[in-house]
């Protein structure tokens, strides 16, 4: 994935608000319901969520910064300074040495005390092999196969389901299958496409979802919330608006004198629920006044309130 920085058009020394005003109108921009005949709209668009969710996040942003984390959000090999901190004063570069002087004898213990001293209980599962080797049973010794890593999906996405490739440590690609209705959190385990290693079965591969934040949908559980901008005259006079939902955009019906605030349930119109149906999408109206000064507003809202004032804040004040 690209630069962060490059993919919203900011500089590095930008404020987390400008940041925010990148993403949301780039994702304005680019969101698939406006593009419907482009189909990189979609690539574009989830491009944007993996960036915003670095950049958005202070911590995230900071690891970003310091090189701790790549542009996907996954940490960087940093090496081991100093060693293996594990190493118990052994060989340099963290590695444990053990001297083998064959059977018993003065020399040290027999070769069971020294399995022991290596590998405890388990090393008493070796056995002589041919040409004086030995053979050991791995039954005993816990190997931890199964492989972990992390991908980001748009809000979008986890709602609809949809096929994404994920990159493994090792540099092999996989498509992988994120189901309708995944909530952030949420793993998919691939059978058999973890780490191997000889004697063993092949470990799982444990994908976590994370759910990028979205431009204006807030998630609450199974249902969505959006702050709907209002004017004054569609509050005042009630009016027929507008309203996004994952499905595409359908109208509202404002009554008339409704106040900032007040919220509207439209049922159905959230995220997927694990045991069917969908949850709900709510909407608050939020009264936005125009930019800048308005003399005939003013002048409007002057002779309005000489002839008809109330006090709002009487119950609290």
């Amino acid at each position: 994935m690209r630069d962060p920085y490059e993919v919203l058009g900011v500089p590095r020394g930008a404020s987390a608000a400008a940041i925010k005003s990148a993403y949301r109108k780039l994702a304005k921009k680019h969101h698939p319901d406006a593009n419907k005949n482009d189909p990189k709209s979609q690539t574009r668009f989830s491009e944007l969520n993996s960036a915003n969710e670095i950049l958005g996040d202070e911590d995230k942003r900071k690891q970003f910064d310091r090189g701790e984390i790549d542009a996907e959000g996954k940490p960087r090999f940093q090496g081991f300074p100093g060693g293996d901190p594990r190493n118990r004063g052994g060989s340099p570069g963290g590695f444990e040495s053990h001297t083998f002087r064959g059977g018993g004898g003065p020399a040290g213990g027999g070769f069971e005390d020294i399995l022991n001293s290596m590998f405890g209980a388990a090393g008493r599962g070796a056995r002589p092999g041919p040409g004086g080797t030995f053979e050991f049973e791995t039954g005993g010794i816990g190997l931890d196969l199964d492989l972990s890593v992390a991908m980001t999906v748009s809000l979008e996405e986890a709602a609809n389901g949809i096929e994404k490739r994920v990159r493994l440590p090792s540099g092999k690609e996989l498509n992988v299958k994120v189901p309708a209705g995944v909530i952030a959190g949420q793993q998919i385990r691939l059978k058999g496409q973890g780490e191997t290693a000889p004697g063993h079965r092949p470990g799982d591969l444990l994908i976590t979802i994370s759910i990028a934040p979205h431009a204006f949908f807030k998630v609450d559980g199974s249902d969505l919330r959006v702050d709907l901008p209002v004017t004054l005259y569609e509050a005042v006079l009630g009016d027929k608006v507008r309203v996004p939902t994952l499905g595409g955009a359908v109208e509202l019906s404002i009554p008339k004198n409704t106040s900032s605030g007040r919220t509207f349930r439209l049922k159905g119109k959230g995220l997927p629920k694990p045991g069917g149906g969908n949850g709900d999408l709510f909407v608050t109206a939020r009264i936005v006044l125009p930019d800048g000064n308005d003399a005939e507003l003013e002048a409007l809202m002057q002779k309005w309130r000489d002839g008809h004032k109330y006090n709002p804040r009487s119950d609290i004040t």
